[in-house]
């Protein structure tokens, strides 16, 4: 009745996932980024707090001492002071702004893996419909993010009550602490709400990370007709497929039937493969293989090698060398020199003994 209707109930194959990734559509959480960013952000600003914000004092204490001797500024010192600061800005900032970068690029690559495309930028007229954009609003997905934004709000809100609650007796005590003393308290009790925060954002963006790959196997469905019509371009037509396969076996028949009388012994596994090999001293530096075939072209080859008096001799290691490195037509590789050597002495005195 699925198949009927035109449900799609059918995992994506492999391909429709690969033209998905190609598109720039793969699952992602922005919640898991956003959080990782935090984390690294909150390490970052422990690590190099003390001393951005002793960059940025001297920054500001030169200007505020540049402006203060009104009598000394120009244009000239205006611009140097100006340069300064900037040069300045970037030295305490440039860190902190390539780690967070490093840090977004591996926590969407931990998601995604290395992915370049373009094709998100191309314009979609279909983007500009007012409907469809209600329907992502108020769909399956439109509805997640927004719980997911409205449950990160009640569990800041409710992180921060508890903290601020437990750090009450400490944060009372401010308007009597000078101010290293003031700024510890408040900076403890800022980095115990900033990392209880981050741990349940961490565990929200794995959760959406999960929910953002199910619901993108979910998009990617496909039906049974769908994946027929995949397999059979992949495949090709079973019908052309067979017509094929019958021509191949057909040619190879012939070719059975006439080069097979042809060679000197037939090489066999005894039943899985069949190699006919032909020597002539005369015009051949070293044993050719005629033809050779698998179950059951090797019955055919034997068949034929019965009908016509050609000897089978059975060396399973030697016929399945013959079989996997020589093509037909080509001489055998030196390695094999000996082992044929033997079974074609053996069949030069069978010949003997016979006549």
């Amino acid at each position: 009745m699925a198949q009927e209707l035109g449900e799609k109930t059918e995992a994506p194959t492999g391909r429709r996932l690969g033209d998905a990734r190609n598109k720039g559509q793969v699952p992602k959480s922005t919640e898991l980024t956003g959080a990782i960013e935090i984390a690294v952000a909150l390490v970052v600003l422990l690590l190099l707090g003390a001393w951005m914000i002793g960059g940025m004092s001297s920054v500001m204490r030169r200007t505020l001492e540049l402006e203060s001797d009104a009598s000394a500024l120009g244009y000239s010192d205006l611009a140097r002071t100006i340069k300064w600061a900037a040069i300045e800005g970037v030295t305490i900032a440039g860190p902190f702004m390539i780690i967070m970068f490093v840090a977004a690029a591996i926590a969407h690559m931990m998601q995604v893996g290395v992915l370049f495309t373009t094709y998100p930028l191309k314009p979609k007229l279909e983007k500009l419909n007012p409907v469809a954009g209600v329907k992502r609003v108020l769909g399956l997905r439109g509805m997640v993010k927004g719980a997911m934004g409205v449950t990160k709000l009640v569990i800041a809100a409710g992180i921060a009550t508890i903290v601020l609650a437990s750090n009450m007796g400490a944060l009372a005590t401010l308007p009597n602490l000078d101010v290293l003393a003031a700024v510890s308290v408040m900076t403890s009790s800022i980095v115990e709400l900033a990392a209880w925060v981050i741990a349940i954002f961490l565990v929200l963006g794995v959760l959406d990370w999960w929910y953002q790959k199910w619901q993108h196997t979910r998009d990617l469905r496909m039906t049974k007709q769908e994946v027929k019509d995949e397999r059979r371009s992949m495949e090709g037509d079973p019908e052309i497929k067979r017509r094929r396969m019958k021509i191949a076996y057909e040619m190879a028949m012939q070719r059975i039937r006439s080069d097979v009388p042809k060679a000197d012994v037939i090489v066999t596994n005894p039943t899985h493969f069949a190699v006919a090999l032909r020597y002539d001293s005369e015009k051949m530096r070293a044993p050719v293989v005629v033809a050779k075939g698998a179950d059951l072209l090797a019955y055919r080859i034997r068949e034929v090698a019965a009908v016509y008096g050609v000897p089978i001799v059975e060396r399973p290691p030697l016929a399945r060398a013959l079989y996997y490195n020589v093509e037909v037509g080509h001489a055998i590789d030196p390695e094999q020199y000996e082992a044929v050597a033997e079974v074609l002495a053996y069949v030069y005195r069978l010949d003997r003994r016979t006549a």
